[in-house]
């Protein structure tokens, strides 16, 4: 795994919202990781989130959007080996410059030939914690083409938004009335070859085109945001059970649900 940034490409992903960071992993890795992914993919079967909710899949448009499966780090131990990685904790932490980063959910989103495409949205929004440091990693195990439904970003976006959103659903364009100082952005695709990855902060509005090809277009992708977050109310992907002993306010340090996987050393005082 190849995880060195320069000072080039933070001060990019801090001025526009992203980052498109060229083999992260190996042939071999990428493949290592793929395989897991489709583990633990069979191992959910109909059901969309490991060890969580008993949501299942059906086929409403955005179950056309994409294939989804959640928590597959809870399923797989490669899988949890890749998204739980101190490493690519780090990469996030020192993206986002913050001293400790959890991770809020691993999810492989596999755009199906002929998929329709994703809808423009921010991510943050949909969470249980509101935070302008929140990031997630985007992991082509395949090529990602303009042809096959790569992400395309709006760059600086996440300075302009706030935590108004829409869903991902048939009208493409929502987020622009939600927040029209955004269309006159210039949207920039994320072409990826397989292995490579993209950082993108929970504010940054992203979308996603067709699939124009008969074949699959998979991502590996994690959710992270700064450790010290504390529960806005929104359930997300949290058992009911879990959701309902919580307080608004609370800070989110449950280890099976947000683990901690990067952490700035500690400086022992002279």
């Amino acid at each position: 795994m190849r995880t060195s940034l320069t000072s080039a490409q933070i001060q990019q992903y801090r001025h526009d919202g992203f980052l498109v960071y060229e083999d992260l992993l190996s042939p071999t890795e990428t493949s290592e990781l793929a395989a897991g992914v489709a583990r633990a993919v069979a191992a959910l079967g109909k059901y969309k989130i490991g060890k969580g909710p008993g949501w299942e899949s059906g086929d409403s448009y955005y179950d056309q959007v994409f294939l989804q499966k959640l928590n597959l780090w809870k399923l797989d131990e490669v899988v949890k080996r890749y998204m739980l990685s101190p490493e690519i904790g780090e990469m996030c932490a020192t993206l986002e410059g913050v001293d400790g980063v959890r991770l809020y959910h691993d999810q492989t989103l596999q755009k199906q030939p002929w998929g329709n495409p994703t809808s423009w949205h921010l991510d943050n929004p949909y969470w249980p914690f509101y935070t302008k440091h929140a990031i997630s990693i985007w992991i082509a195990l395949e090529d990602a083409t303009v042809q096959n439904g790569c992400l395309w970003y709006l760059p600086g976006s996440q300075k302009i938004v706030d935590y108004r959103n829409c869903g991902i659903g048939q009208d493409f364009g929502e987020l622009f009335r939600i927040h029209p100082e955004l269309a006159t952005c210039e949207p920039v695709n994320a072409v990826m070859k397989a292995g490579s990855c993209g950082f993108h902060n929970g504010l940054t509005a992203h979308c996603a085109g067709v699939n124009l090809t008969p074949r699959n277009r998979p991502a590996m992708t994690a959710a992270y945001f700064d450790d010290g977050c504390t529960y806005n109310g929104q359930a997300g992907i949290m058992m009911p059970e879990k959701a309902a002993a919580m307080q608004v306010g609370d800070v989110l340090t449950d280890p099976e649900d947000f683990p901690l996987i990067w952490s700035a050393p500690v400086t022992a005082m002279a």
